[in-house]
């Protein structure tokens, strides 16, 4: 069976035509039906998309045609579309941290490339943080690191301030690399000594690291349909509850709330019964989207027609 390719990246750089990028980029990737989602601002690119291999290698191409030439992409494939719909839209910053002070050209952590990481968990001397939210890091996360246990990314910056000593050497790690960048500079001009961050982030290590050297332990959360991925960027064993949109695992499922397509035991109690009679009739027309063999119950497109039309 043909797969999908995937490819997650971003850029920190200044961007002046915003509309005329966004027509640009929005016109291919309508016209190669290519689903996901790219952040536009003056302070780069941020996207993760899903097309055919050919559309998506030509709009790597068109990327860098438009100057943009330093995104980190991470690739990996799925027997599915991982999103629903296509969005591209102009905001403030490509990943919210509402700091505006920050200068990530001057201010930057040094990279370590995967191969290395291991070396730097191993330091005693270096404090290995995981900058993402809570939900994502008790999926799963790198030994010897600490959890801020944020609910946001922008909560980082109060944990720093309270948590973090200026004269210790200290590693961020993140999904793909893009939090770490904004975090790195905020320690660096916070008077943060030493920051490293892990090149390409989890995605790249997991790509890159073979399972019996590996420190990674658990799943690694993804903001699309797969949900997690493990070594090798295969797709992982969480799911998502459609009660509460909370990613959830086979234990999660043994629980006497679960039920699929409707409720979790995170969401159970909260949610109402006209509610989960909708989602149950939701499911519903997603068995039967899924007996079309339909790619996605909220597309009209079937995974053999995609490819039949040479995109």
């Amino acid at each position: 069976m043909n797969k999908f390719k995937i490819v997650t990246f971003y850029e920190f750089t200044q961007i002046n035509e915003l509309n005329e990028l966004k027509v640009k980029l929005n016109n291919y990737l309508s016209l190669n039906r290519i689903k996901g989602t790219i952040l536009l601002s003056f302070e780069g690119i941020n996207g993760t998309i899903s097309g055919s291999i050919k559309s998506i290698d030509g709009f790597m191409e068109l990327l860098k045609t438009e100057g943009i030439n330093n995104i980190n992409p991470k690739f990996s494939f799925s027997e599915f579309l991982p999103f629903p719909r296509l969005k591209v839209k102009i905001k403030k910053e490509i990943v919210t941290f509402k700091n505006e002070n920050l200068d990530l050209q001057k201010n930057k952590g040094e990279y370590v490339d995967p191969e290395d990481w291991n070396n730097v968990l191993n330091n005693p001397d270096i404090t290995v943080i995981d900058v993402r939210n809570d939900f994502e890091v008790e999926m799963g996360t790198f030994k010897n690191s600490i959890n801020p246990n944020t609910k946001n990314f922008t909560e980082f910056k109060d944990f720093a301030d309270k948590n973090i000593p200026k004269d210790k050497k200290i590693a961020m790690f993140c999904t793909g690399g893009i939090r770490c960048e904004k975090a790195s500079s905020y320690l660096l001009s916070s008077g943060v000594q030493k920051v490293y961050q892990l090149k390409g982030g989890i995605l790249k290590y997991l790509e890159k690291i073979d399972l019996n050297k590996s420190q990674w332990s658990g799943e690694c959360f993804v903001f699309d349909r797969r949900v997690s991925l493990k070594h090798g960027l295969k797709e992982g064993s969480y799911k998502i509850c459609s009660g509460c949109r909370n990613p959830i695992n086979e234990k999660d499922k043994k629980t006497k709330y679960f039920e699929e397509g409707v409720s979790c035991q995170k969401c159970y109690k909260s949610t109402s019964e006209a509610k989960k009679q909708g989602l149950r009739e939701r499911a519903k027309q997603t068995k039967i989207a899924k007996e079309k063999n339909l790619v996605n119950p909220f597309l009209d497109i079937s995974h053999d027609e995609f490819f039949e039309s040479g995109i």
